[in-house]
């Protein structure tokens, strides 16, 4: 709710608006050749262009947000034009395609800057970044409260500051700020930061919106004196701001003597509340000292007035020492009793939530509250989407660069979607990749944009998002399936390094493999160095292991040896040939394992339970690996390192074979917080550390708890085991079966496109029922080739799809819909 004296002064802005933009609206985007372009440039004049080729499909969104910046822009003197350019041109702007994916910013001749196209999403963004650039010299952008404080000090006594805070730049706050200060630079001096270290480091707890504050500097002239601060408290619109600014400069505190219903200031103008100090003779000096101490606190929010009773014609009650009076037309004044400063600036912040409640309700009915994400991951993206992330480390493929690129040299290939969430996290994770490869990989990071790129991205078999594929000369792309983080994917690329399965060739190699020195810059990548042992006649055998090795490639180093003399090896290891040699660096072991009637997906099988830990520490990324055991898991709860006599009585009963029937693992809450959590389920409150417990999430989401009263021995532990397998023992809670769904309903786009096509007009309606019979058509169709398609699936399962054997677990979780 405004006041209608504010209406009126919005009416006139707009008014003024309308005719600015009535003298450009004839003017929409102008369309030159490169020729014609660089001629209409005038000296000082700025111009934005940008180049494309004529008749372009992928620029026709870039262009209509282009379009409608081009009013905005005349309006500070800033000309638009799209620039056709043509196939012969060569020149700089319009020679190579990346130089195509760019708008420039010139002053005259003069290039000022390049903006990437992907940073000038919409119209805000165009005027801001625009803004910014040609107001460089205006508006600093700082980082640190170190830089804020040097400039607060430097401009004591001469200037006052306008420092703001916007979550990113090119968002409308960051516009309004830059149109704000395109008309107040020469008054004030303008400042802006994206950190939110610097805005906490201020006092400001609220770092999800954009703040203005003004820093009253000139008036102060003691140097060891801090300036002023007064904060906006409106969203940060060029409106508001232009308010805003409109009150810092109008008296702090103003004398009247006349009826105060017929007082006109500009903060009445301006939509803003008026508060009246009564004052007399007697007390004059004291009702100053008041009237100014509400002044400042009231800055931006009231105008304050000291109204003299003694000179005053009009009847104000005897008893009343404040006079409201709101903005709007018609009201009365009100006359209060008010003995405290802190009254007053509540009686004005009341009136201001008063009006607010009717505007928030009418938005809370139309918007949802964008602070709730319907996931975590798209949580986590919409929090840290401020982090600035150096993509040029990265080489950006399109349909035209993939297969140049892919074919000149070993890449990998990033595919994902900028709109989706778990894309843009994999994409931060995938950045801080080429920062830890940056100058010691041979390896090229590339990636492609599918929303821009979905043909290219169907021709390479993408069907989801994101997807990593390495391509190397001369062989199939390999595609990456382990967990979506930076150390993972590191490992990786690592492990690519090497063809594996590896030919050994002699014994004393076999020997340095094993010892782990003939990869020892690879080894901390790979827990297990895996050995096949095989006579020279075992072709079958060696051709599972080799397939073996082909599938695991990336997730562990394996090795291949077939030579005459293989019975050194076998005697030295007590291994029967066809045979596996595991060799573990952390515990300096090597163990042998049969191979005989094993295929290859037996050797997989294998080869992946090898490389489980014994008693590993579960995390949110591995827990899904052990849940696939389908066993139920013994979980030692540890707030920090683990006990040693407790691992020491596990790691026992491991090795003596008691434990074969559960998954033995620990869990650091140092380390994994949401184990409180996961804690507090079971017992409500927080236990006593450590806590053994026993869940069976695969048979009924039984907790079991190991007596807090007795020490976790060897003795104990299996004692209390049997009375389990007995049934002697009570569950401290049943996990329920719930659901696991996001706090937010998720949006059904069909429906609403069917709701929306119900409205169009009923000649469409014959168009509509025929496209729904052919969609039941296609789907009957589908579902007959679904049932001719199922040999195809068996088949697949047997070449194993690696992603299963880390999905498993995961599925199997959600189809007990159980909660850890």
């Amino acid at each position: 709710m405004m006041s209608s004296s504010f209406n009126k002064f919005r009416v006139g802005i707009s008014f003024v608006m309308m005719s600015i933009f009535y003298k450009s609206a004839v003017d929409s985007l102008s369309e030159l050749s490169p020729q014609k372009y660089f001629s209409t440039l005038q000296p000082g004049k700025a111009s934005l262009a940008y180049f494309c080729q004529a008749d372009s499909p992928r620029t026709s969104i870039f262009l209509e947000e282009l379009n409608e910046a081009v009013k905005p822009l005349q309006d500070y003197g800033i000309s638009v034009a799209k620039v056709n350019c043509v196939k012969e041109e060569t020149s700089r702007y319009c020679g190579k395609e990346k130089d195509l994916m760019k708008a420039y910013l010139f002053r005259g001749n003069i290039l000022l800057r390049e903006f990437p196209t992907d940073t000038l999403f919409d119209v805000n963004a165009i005027v801001a970044h625009v803004l910014f650039a040609l107001l460089f010299n205006e508006v600093k952008y700082i980082t640190t409260l170190e830089d804020l404080q040097n400039i607060e000090n430097a401009l004591k006594g001469k200037a006052n500051i306008a420092f703001s805070y916007v979550r990113a730049i090119g968002t409308p706050e960051h516009r309004a700020v830059m149109e704000a200060a395109f008309v107040y630079g020469t008054t004030y001096k303008f400042f802006l930061t994206t950190e939110t270290a610097l805005l906490e480091s201020i006092g400001t707890e609220d770092i999800e919106n954009a703040h203005l504050y003004f820093f009253h500097c000139k008036q102060v002239l003691d140097l060891t004196e801090q300036c002023r601060r007064t904060l906006m408290e409106w969203p940060l619109t060029t409106l508001n701001i232009h308010r805003f600014i409109k009150t810092m400069e109008a008296p702090l505190v103003t004398e009247v003597a006349e009826d105060p219903q017929q007082v006109s200031t500009a903060h009445l103008q301006l939509g803003l509340p008026l508060v009246f100090i009564v004052s007399q003779q007697a007390t004059y000096e004291a009702d100053r000292r008041t009237a100014e101490w509400a002044a400042w606190r009231l800055l931006g929010k009231a105008g304050v007035l000291l109204l003299l009773r003694d000179s005053l014609e009009a009847d104000i009650p005897q008893h009343a020492n404040v006079v409201f009076r709101r903005a709007e037309e018609g009201v009365p004044v009100e006359f209060l009793v008010l003995h405290d400063v802190d009254l007053i600036i509540s009686r004005v912040e009341s009136n201001m939530h008063d009006e607010e409640i009717q505007e928030d309700e009418d938005e809370d009915m139309e918007s949802p509250d964008m602070d709730i994400q319907d996931d975590e991951v798209a949580e986590t993206v919409y929090r840290d989407r401020k982090r600035r992330l150096p993509l040029e480390l990265t080489v950006e493929l399109t349909e035209e660069t993939f297969n140049e690129t892919v074919v000149a040299s070993d890449s990998i290939v990033l595919f994902y979607a900028g709109w989706q969430a778990v894309s843009m996290a994999f994409l931060q994770s995938y950045i801080d990749l080429a920062i830890k490869l940056k100058g010691t990989s041979t390896m090229l990071l590339t990636r492609v944009n599918c929303a821009d790129w979905s043909d290219l991205c169907a021709k390479q078999n993408v069907t989801e998002f994101p997807v990593v594929k390495m391509y190397k000369e001369g062989k199939n792309p390999v595609s990456y399936t382990g967990m979506l983080g930076t150390e993972d994917l590191l490992k990786f690329i690592q492990l690519n390094r090497i063809s594996c399965p590896v030919n050994i060739t002699s014994v004393q190699e076999a020997e340095e493999y094993l010892s782990g020195e003939l990869y020892k810059d690879l080894i901390s990548y790979s827990s297990v160095l895996v050995l096949g042992l095989f006579s020279p006649n075992m072709t079958t055998a060696k051709e599972d292991f080799t397939e073996a090795g082909n599938y695991l490639k990336g997730c562990v180093i394996t090795g291949i040896y077939s030579e005459e003399d293989v019975l050194i090896l076998s005697n030295k290891y007590a291994a029967t040939l066809p045979a596996l040699l595991l060799a573990r660096h952390k515990e300096g072991k090597i163990e042998s394992i049969p191979l005989a009637n094993s295929h290859a997906q037996d050797i997989v099988q294998i080869i992946t339970n090898a490389l489980l830990e014994t008693f590993p520490e579960i995390t949110v990324e591995n827990l899904p690996i052990y849940l696939r055991l389908q066993k139920p898991l013994l979980i030692l709860f540890s707030d920090g390192s683990i006990n040693p006599q407790c691992k020491k009585a596990i790691l026992t009963l491991v090795k003596e074979k008691h434990l074969d029937s559960l998954t033995p693992c620990w869990l650091n809450l140092k380390n994994t917080p949401v184990g409180r959590g996961i804690l507090q389920a079971y017992f409500n409150t927080l236990p006593p550390l450590p806590l053994l417990v026993v869940v069976s999430l695969h048979s009924g989401g039984q907790v079991f708890a190991f007596p807090s009263d007795q020490a976790i021995t060897e003795q104990n532990l299996l004692l209390w085991l049997k009375k389990l397998e007995a049934g002697l023992e009570s569950h401290i809670t049943i996990l329920p079966a719930g659901e696991w769904k996001p706090p937010l309903p998720a949006y059904d786009f069909l429906s609403m496109m069917d709701a929306a096509g119900s409205q169009q007009p009923t000649r469409r309606e014959a168009l509509c029922t025929k496209e729904m019979d052919a969609q039941e058509n296609d789907k009957k169709h589908e579902d007959k080739s679904a049932s001719r398609k199922e040999p195809i699936e068996t088949l697949r399962i047997k070449h194993w799809n690696r992603s299963n054997w880390f999905k498993e677990g995961e599925k199997s979780f959600r189809h007990d819909n159980k909660e850890l």
